[in-house]
């Protein structure tokens, strides 16, 4: 009897695990990070190309530094982005950064003391303002901008994934 009760516990564990694994994220095969993952521009420009090289057309510039980028695949030193708009190509990792970055989808979106929609509030930012991303719980992060700080709904943001949790 225990030996068919731990065989049936075995099993299930054996199908949630595999489950799980398949609902993570791809890993990047050059720099074993998660993808999708964000990014922001490191340079005020940078060249977006078709594909990951110097030899493929450059479709468009993206010309605002710290503007937050989603990453959807790596090619050696390239990196294939996305912006908010769904608008992205090729681009060298030279170009790019670590440091966290967001951009405001709503406008006068009001960032308060605490993550607490009764707190009050620190600033209101327009939409289109891009913000330096600090620590994120389930619902909200700490964003600065414009010499203003305080907390914003996850979900007013882009370039924070909705079940990110950052310390």
């Amino acid at each position: 009897m225990f030996k068919t009760f731990l065989a049936s516990l075995l099993g299930a564990l054996t199908i949630f695990v595999l489950g799980t694994v398949g609902m993570a994220r791809d890993i990047g095969p050059v720099t074993n990070l998660p993808i999708p993952r964000y990014v922001s521009m490191k340079a005020s420009e940078g060249n977006v190309r078709r594909g990951p090289s110097l030899t493929h057309r450059i479709d468009w510039v993206f010309k605002h530094r710290d503007m937050p980028l989603q990453i959807t695949a790596e090619f050696g030193h390239w990196r294939r982005v996305e912006d908010r708009d769904g608008q992205g190509g090729w681009v060298h990792y030279s170009l790019l950064s670590g440091v966290r970055t967001v951009i405001v989808e709503e406008n006068m979106l009001a960032i308060h003391m605490r993550p607490d929609l009764e707190a009050p509030v620190a600033a209101a930012l327009e939409a289109g303002v891009i913000a330096k991303l600090g620590k994120c719980g389930p619902e909200w992060c700490h964003v600065k901008s414009g010499g203003y700080r305080g907390w914003a709904p996850k979900s007013r943001l882009w370039g924070v994934m909705q079940d990110e949790i950052r310390n």
